[in-house]
């Protein structure tokens, strides 16, 4: 803690400064005269009050003087400003997301589950970023508009659930509707995350003719091929992803795809990605002085009102 304005404690001798210079003067001479006993019993009653209301007094000019002397303390804050950046994701909500391939502390973990572990913790940290949420299975919707508060798409991530969307994997229209958001907004910096864990099996146009479209628009588009198995090594399972696909919509539109098999990867994936797309909180904080002069203001008012009840 320092004091803003330290010479303003140069006042706190003033009392006594000023109960010296009035000591010395002559009394003034009485306007009347009564016998020496007439007030000897109230000035005896009164003399303890009057030493405590001197001390209140007194106590009073010191929080004053202090206050006066503005006591502040040193403090930081995180300077978040607003990047130009919008993110879009697109997160699929098909039925195969209901699967139990992902491991955890031992444990079984749905792909949805693992997922919003990741993204939602990947969201909370892009303070500075427009982030909105696109969902899609059979067909798609915005689930959360773009918007700088980061902590509603975390927990609009965290509250979605399989089934409201349908259970078909409709990526070219989760992928379409996203770019179609983005590309009307003013943001210096435009991406789209698509994560998807099947192949296309109820959209009307390629996907990959909607990523290319977007990075012709200043869209980045980046991929997230998620499970265990692809099409390239297990073309009869149904819940295989297409990560040829998936890869292909990344090289198109201008962005990164990653093959998620794990949690591992899943981790591995959020921190290449906040590489990618850096994040502006990483920045110096803003150091300034918090005033602290309220508190010994406010006891100084606290005891100029106890003293004015004293002599009531």
């Amino acid at each position: 803690m320092t004091l803003a304005f330290p010479l303003a404690l140069l006042l706190l001798p003033l009392p006594l400064l000023a109960r010296l210079l009035l000591a010395g003067r002559a009394p003034a001479e009485a306007g009347l005269r009564v016998a020496p006993g007439a007030f000897a019993a109230a000035l005896t009653a009164r003399g303890g009050g009057d030493r405590v209301a001197g001390a209140v007094l007194l106590a009073a000019w010191v929080a004053l003087v202090v206050a006066l002397a503005g006591p502040q303390v040193a403090a930081t804050r995180e300077l978040v400003t607003a990047s130009g950046r919008e993110i879009l994701l697109a997160l699929d909500l098909s039925g195969s997301m209901l699967k139990e391939d992902f491991m955890l502390d031992g444990k079984p973990l749905s792909r949805l589950d693992a997922v919003k572990r990741v993204a939602a913790r990947f969201v909370a940290a892009r303070r500075g970023d427009r982030i909105g949420l696109v969902i899609f299975g059979d067909r798609a919707y915005v689930a959360q508009p773009p918007t700088f508060d980061v902590a509603s798409v975390a927990r609009a991530i965290d509250i979605a659930q399989i089934g409201i969307s349908g259970r078909s994997t409709a990526i070219s229209d989760g992928l379409g509707l996203a770019t179609r958001r983005i590309m009307a907004s003013d943001a210096t910096t435009k991406v789209v995350v698509l994560l998807s864990d099947g192949m296309d099996t109820s959209g009307k146009v390629q996907a990959a003719d909607v990523a290319r479209l977007a990075a012709s628009h200043g869209v980045r588009v980046h991929t997230i091929a998620l499970g265990p198995e692809d099409l390239e090594g297990q073309p009869a399972s149904r819940d295989a992803v297409d990560a040829v696909a998936l890869r292909e919509i990344a090289e198109v539109g201008g962005g990164t795809s990653f093959r998620v098999r794990g949690m591992e990867d899943l981790e591995a994936m959020a921190a290449t990605l906040d590489k990618l797309e850096p994040n502006p909180m990483k920045r110096p904080p803003l150091r300034y002085w918090r005033p602290l002069w309220m508190w010994p203001g406010g006891a100084a008012l606290v005891l100029l009102l106890l003293a004015a009840w004293r002599r009531t």
